[in-house]
This record gives structure tokens, C-alpha cells and sequence, in this order.
């Protein structure tokens, strides 16, 4: 019987590429270089900001430079965070069916909880921002550890009383499956999210991958709790 559904936040939940592509451009329009093409920053979303700071300086500056251009990167996406982000389509009307059919949900994401929290505050759902919707929110400093460690995920479901298997884990990243998996949830992998096109998702072993957020509400794991 599943009691809760949980998501991964940066390309599950919400698309937030545009907002963190900004601040990768905006840093390196101040660095003196050319911006990158939205299309080849979003694959990395998910990895962080080390690695999307990486992505934008390569291999030209040394293991000391990257730290600070690291957190100028994130100072410039604290500005903007939630410019141009908004749900994946589809994604509302999943949190809305989740809620009519007393389904819990929450979120679990390695971002930090300085960048989570404004970015909940201003993605609204009716008029009511998501912190407050949110059964649970787990962020990637909140805890002694992150994902891919199991920690956060059975943090989450004990806070909202629910055991692990009977929670589903969604995630785009490889780590969300891992830490699913070892938590002992049912896991989806977000397909829609931030993948890159070479990824073999079967190598993730996850139990089942989303198209598209709409998929969840007729997938054979949930679609007995659910009356549409």
C-alpha cells in the first residue's frame, strides 16, 4: 500500500535549469566569457553547483579557483532563483490528485536549505507556496548526510509516519535511486528530468521510469490509490 510519494526537488519536481543556466551565464559574462547554450548546461542541473561551475570553466582554472567561482555561482542564483522556474508540465495537477486521495507527499533534495526554501516560497499552488503543501522537506544540509546515502529518505518518511516501503522515491539523477533503493521505497526515475541522452536508465535498477509527471497517476504502483 502506498502511503506517501516523495521527489527529488532540481529536475523532478521542478524545472529549475533556466534559473541556474542564468547564473552560470551571468558568472561567466562577469568572468569575461561567453555564456553557454541553456541546451547543454541542463544535463548537469541536478549534479549541483560544483559540477555545473566545472561545466562552465573546464579545465582552465585549478582545484583553488573553482571553490570561489563556486560560491559566486551560488550567490547569483540566490538572486534569481525563481525567475523562470516553474513545475514540469503535468506536475500541479499530479500534487492535486495526490492531496484529494489523502496521499502524502514531500521533498528530498541535496540542494541546501538557503537556496530551498526561497525557491518553495515562491513556486506557488494555489495561492499557498509549496513549503506549506509539502508534507515533509528534506534539504542536502539539514542532515549528517545526503543523497545517495539512505539517511535523508527514511529521515522523511519517519517524520511524516510512514515506513519506507510503502513510500515511492522519484529522482533524475542516479544518486535518487540509489538512496531509494537502499532506503528500501519503490523508485521512479524521472526520465523527463535532467538526464543526459547517452544515460542507460536500466543501470540505475530502478522499478519504473516517468515519461512525463502524468505517468505517476496511472502507474501500476500507485494507480490503486488513486480514484481520478
Amino acid at each position: 500500500m502506498i502511503e506517501a510519494v516523495l521527489f527529488d526537488l532540481d529536475g523532478t519536481l521542478i524545472d529549475t535549469a533556466p534559473d541556474m543556466g542564468a547564473a552560470l551565464n551571468n558568472l561567466l559574462i562577469e568572468e569575461g566569457r561567453d555564456p553557454l547554450p541553456l541546451e547543454s548546461i541542463r544535463p548537469f542541473v541536478s549534479q549541483g553547483g560544483l559540477v555545473l561551475t566545472q561545466l562552465g570553466f573546464g579545465k582552465s582554472v585549478s582545484e583553488q579557483e573553482i571553490e570561489p567561482l563556486r560560491q559566486r555561482f551560488l550567490k547569483h542564483y540566490r538572486d534569481i532563483v525563481a525567475d523562470n522556474s516553474a513545475f514540469f508540465e503535468g506536475m500541479e495537477e499530479v500534487l492535486i490528485t495526490l492531496e484529494k486521495n489523502n496521499l502524502l507527499w514531500g521533498i528530498v533534495t541535496n540542494k541546501p536549505e538557503w537556496l530551498t526554501t526561497p525557491l518553495l516560497k515562491q513556486i506557488n499552488l494555489e495561492q499557498s507556496s509549496l513549503s506549506q503543501r509539502s508534507s515533509v522537506v528534506i534539504c542536502g544540509d539539514t542532515q549528517e548526510f545526503k543523497k545517495p546515502h539512505p539517511q535523508p529518505l527514511i529521515i522523511a518518511a519517519k517524520t511524516i509516519g510512514v515506513v519506507c516501503a510503502n513510500c515511492i522515491y522519484i529522482g533524475d539523477d542516479k544518486r535518487d535511486i540509489d538512496a531509494g533503493n537502499s532506503a528500501n521505497m519503490i523508485t521512479l526515475s524521472a526520465a523527463y528530468g535532467y538526464i543526459e541522452s547517452t544515460t542507460d536508465l536500466a543501470e540505475w535498477k530502478a522499478d519504473g521510469n516517468l515519461n512525463q509527471p502524468l505517468d505517476l497517476l496511472s502507474h501500476p504502483f500507485l494507480v490503486n490509490e488513486i480514484c481520478q
